[in-house]
């Protein structure tokens, strides 16, 4: 497709710059519109340097616009008309200096191709990036591990070429001043023009491939920015609220440093062309187009150095819920790295880290390090700071930056949004705020989110759930626990993928018929299952989200005894119960719960010992497990056996009692904590009816758990305890 069609057809914001780029006086884009196909034919980087070639290109391009004023006539196109007329005569003014129009035409020719390589390498990378997510493919590794040994072939070979070169110029200069010597003409034109034309070609040949890498070197800086580093960016931002991406940089470390180095080898091989046209130079010699060269590859490398100054660690304080909250006075800590790799920077550059002068902080301890390896565990430069945030307290969003020193211009890197907190209760909702921030900002630095936080898509929501428990016990949440979440949030829908939930209903406004919101009551959850679930989650025999009616539904055509095991919908801090299936003398199922165990109740019994010796007073004051199988149908001790233990007493990790155990026992909605004797059978039926006597004759709607112990057959009640609602 020719050049100026591709240019035609791209998005408005690239156009925007086609345009911006004729406003430019010169070449009119009337003019490049209707001559097109001519212009982009014509040989103009030949024209720029070849007076003759370049006069028969203006001549031609005169008659061109006489064709096309003609053509305007016919269609009584009367403005069109002017404007020919009008650009014909401003091109008169280059009848003396062709050579300058071919320069110009070719300037302009250069500068589109630039836009169509920037249109062409951001599709390219948006494209790959919605293919690969935020996981990089092996296929796209390979590739860039090619092109980076592609670049260091060519440098090599231009390397080579360079030396041939060199030789080859001695040479001439040898039989130059031989033939000085010899009393011969040393006038420029009277020069050996067969070594001095084979001189000129390799000349020319240089520059070409030396173009010709800047223009790879180009290409892939901008794949390694915009596409690596930034699908990096997204995946360190995703990680620190659960994601389980990939955050290493030695890959992009090696990379930015590979090409680095060629950037710098050219460079090299420029300031050598520079000393050969010093020896020896004429009228029509390429290597004077040199200097344009030295300044795209000096900014090259500049922008290369600036964008690899990242922040490999996000602020985090050592016992904090999870990164980018911080509290004052207290140590955080947070690292910068450079990802380009050279060894004569180890601590000879300076990294500075500040805060955001909106509010009062002061980062306390020494805000100045040298960039290192020894910090390293892979080599990289480095920079790790452990510092302590004072003063001001706020929950606004703060960003934490870093300067570097360079000899080029300094690099600066920012680290994500912080939010500062002056007291731990205030760590869940500043954690909920990184949450939220992070799962929906498109700019990482912008510390006015929460002036108007943007709604939040289910899709988007019910993955960062599930990372938040996929991070804190190594098991996310499955299709069926996310439904009941999207059903609790909008009640029942055909289909939860196009529903929105803001952030105040999020974290701020009560659910339906509860005291809190529905942040407070998930992340209570989580904060039980980590502290007292966590295994039996991991293993999955924790169904937990799931609703009341789906319960039944799922335990009603199963065995007497089967049971499944589920987070409470009322209970703030996080609850779990159980629920089983019996049978009523009609053959119908009846499920039944038990009132919900906190956090408080599993701290004295695990909960697998709960489920173990848990016991429903039958008729005749007969005791029984009614917990026989974990849905759908796991034998209860095949499922928990390994949880189980036989200590008691003084060896018990939750009773201090001589060879006691405690014991739930429930009849019917009433739950009793008690102890029993391990040994002695009748001793426990005994203590079992006197348990269900004395609840009997309490007239409060609040039983109290009462403690008995036997020993030597004696038995005496000890302090009641653990108030248990009824």
């Amino acid at each position: 497709m020719a050049q100026w069609e591709s240019l035609q057809q791209l998005h408005s914001s690239y156009s925007q710059q086609l345009h911006e780029l004729y406003d430019r006086d010169g070449l009119p884009m009337d003019v490049r519109h209707y001559l097109a196909a001519w212009i982009e034919k014509q040989e103009w980087e030949r024209a720029a340097q070849d007076l003759d070639f370049a006069m028969v290109l203006y001549q031609v391009l005169l008659e061109n616009l006489d064709n096309q004023y003609s053509r305007f006539v016919q269609e009584e196109l009367f403005l069109m008309q002017h404007n020919i007329r009008r650009y014909k005569q401003n091109f008169q003014r280059y009848q003396e200096s062709p050579c300058t129009l071919a320069g110009m035409i070719l300037w302009f020719l250069g500068k589109e191709k630039e836009i169509l390589q920037t249109a062409r390498l951001d599709e390219q990378v948006c494209l790959k990036t919605r293919r690969l997510g935020a996981v990089r493919s092996t296929d796209r590794t390979d590739q860039l591990g090619r092109q980076m040994a592609g670049l260091r072939n060519e440098v090599q070979c231009l390397e080579h070429t360079l030396i041939c070169l060199e030789e080859q110029q001695d040479e001439f200069d040898f039989k130059y001043k031989t033939l000085q010597m010899e009393g011969e003409s040393t006038e420029p034109g009277r020069l050996p023009l067969t070594l001095l034309n084979k001189l000129n070609e390799c000349r020319k040949t240089l520059l070409a491939a030396l173009i010709r890498l800047l223009d790879s070197c180009g290409l892939l800086q901008g794949v390694l920015v915009q596409g690596e580093l930034a699908d990096w960016q997204r995946r360190q931002q995703r990680a620190c609220i659960g994601a389980q991406d990939d955050v290493c940089l030695d890959q992009l470390d090696k990379w930015f440093t590979g090409l680095a180095r060629c950037l710098v080898q050219v460079l090299k091989f420029l300031k050598k062309l520079e000393e050969l046209m010093g020896k020896l130079s004429y009228d029509q010699d390429p290597f004077k187009q040199q200097k344009p060269l030295q300044v795209r590859a000096e900014t090259l490398l500049r922008d290369l150095l600036k964008s690899s100054f990242v922040v490999e660690t996000q602020p985090s304080m050592p016992q904090g819920k999870g990164p980018l909250v911080l509290r004052t006075n207290v140590q955080f800590s947070v690292k910068a790295r450079l990802l380009v790799k050279f060894p004569e920077l180890n601590h000879s550059m300076k990294v500075t880290v500040s805060m955001d002068r909106s509010r009062r902080f002061n980062v306390l301890g020494t805000s100045s390090k040298a960039l290192t390896m020894a910090e390293s565990q892979d080599g990289g430069l480095v920079a790790d700071f452990r510092h302590l945030i004072s003063l001001s307290v706020t929950e606004e969003l703060h960003v934490i930056s870093f300067k570097t020193n360079f000899e080029l211009p300094d690099a600066e890197a920012s680290s994500l949004p912080v939010v500062i907190i002056s007291n731990s209760s205030q760590q869940q909702s500043a954690w909920v705020a990184v949450l939220w921030f992070n799962m929906l900002s498109e700019s990482p630095k912008d510390v006015l989110f929460f002036a108007n936080p943007p709604m939040a898509p289910w899709p988007v929501l019910a993955e960062m759930l599930s990372w938040q428990f996929l991070s804190s016990t190594g098991r996310g949440l499955e299709s069926n626990q996310l439904d009941m979440i999207a059903h609790k949030l909008f009640d029942k829908q055909d289909n939860y993928d196009t529903c929105q939930i803001s952030w105040a209903r999020f974290s701020k406004e009560n659910t339906a018929n509860a005291n809190f919101t529905f942040w407070v009551w998930f992340d209570g959850i989580l904060t039980m299952v980590k502290a007292c679930l966590e295994e039996m989650w991991k293993d999955g025999f924790i169904l937990g989200f799931v609703s009341k009616e789906r319960v039944k539904r799922l335990l009603k055509k199963k065995l007497r005894g089967t049971f499944l095991l589920r987070f409470s919908e009322s209970i703030k801090d996080g609850g779990v119960t159980f629920s089983w299936v019996d049978y009523t003398p009609d053959n119908e199922p009846d499920v039944k719960s038990v009132q919900p165990f906190t956090r408080t109740d599993l701290a004295q019994i695990p909960f697998h010992e709960i489920i173990k010796n848990f016991q429903l007073m039958e008729a005749d004051n007969v005791p029984e497990n009614p917990l026989l199988y974990l849905y759908p149908n796991i034998p209860k001790d095949q499922a928990f056996g390994k949880y189980y233990t036989d200590k008691c007493g003084e060896e018990s990790p939750y009773v201090k009692y001589i060879r006691t155990k405690l014991v739930f026992v429930s009849k019917e909605t009433d739950t009793v904590l008690t102890t029993m004797d391990n040994n002695t059978e009748n001793t426990v039926r005994t203590l079992l009816s006197l348990l269900l006597i004395w609840s009997r004759s309490q007239i409060e709607p609040t039983l109290t758990a009462v403690f008995f112990e036997y020993t030597n057959k004696r038995k005496r009640r000890l302090t009641p305890c653990l108030p248990l609602t009824v």
